[in-house]
């Protein structure tokens, strides 16, 4: 299930906040904050790039929100753009050629919880570990189609390739996350509740 709860933004809520009325862009924040910050997290390594990036977030949706048309849910907008903003992330240059330079300084052994949630413990800590030791595209592909429901074609055209390209991810980083698991002494399967296209 989507970190994103469908609920939606009250009208008069975005309205005051696209007049500049601070309480009402507050309420914005900590409407969609846990959400952005989960979403990012998950989608990068790092507490403290995942942090830098949900904060990014938030200054494009306050700035953006006269280009809301009001179309679908305003949460799925603000997904969209935690979502957008964690590829570019994953793509730009700079990130690479740090990577290039063995500079595994963004935090990949870096434990993180939400405030105010229930510890994490067991396997879903095992699963947190192995998810952050999959490649950024096959993190990326696991989390965006099995948690946030993203469609094949969807992820495809997000990554820059096809439904095909999607699959072969999810494939590949599911058998690499199985075999983490297992390692760890976890034997459980790794496949998502929902296998649609």
């Amino acid at each position: 299930m989507s970190v994103f709860l469908d609920s939606d933004l009250p009208p008069e809520t975005l309205a005051r906040a696209r007049a500049g009325a601070v309480d009402a862009q507050e309420a914005i924040y900590r409407a969609y904050q846990r959400p952005v910050r989960t979403l990012a997290r998950r989608l990068v390594v790092g507490v403290a790039v995942a942090e830098d990036l949900a904060q990014d977030v938030f200054v494009e949706v306050l700035t953006r929100l006269d280009q809301y048309d009001g179309y679908g849910s305003f949460a799925g907008w603000v997904r969209s753009i935690t979502v957008n903003k964690c590829l570019m992330h994953l793509r730009s240059p700079w990130r690479r050629a740090r990577s290039w330079l063995g500079a595994a300084g963004e935090g990949a052994g870096d434990e993180w919880q939400e405030r105010g949630s229930p510890p994490v413990t067991g396997d879903a800590v095992d699963l947190e570990r192995a998810l952050a030791r999959l490649g950024d595209t096959a993190r990326a592909v696991v989390w965006l189609h099995d948690v946030e429901g993203y469609t094949h074609a969807e992820i495809g055209r997000l990554l820059g390739g096809t439904a095909s390209f999607s699959k072969s991810q999810l494939a590949r980083a599911h058998a690499r996350l199985r075999e983490l698991l297992e390692s760890d002494g976890v034997k459980a399967p790794c496949m998502p509740i929902s296998t649609s296209y």
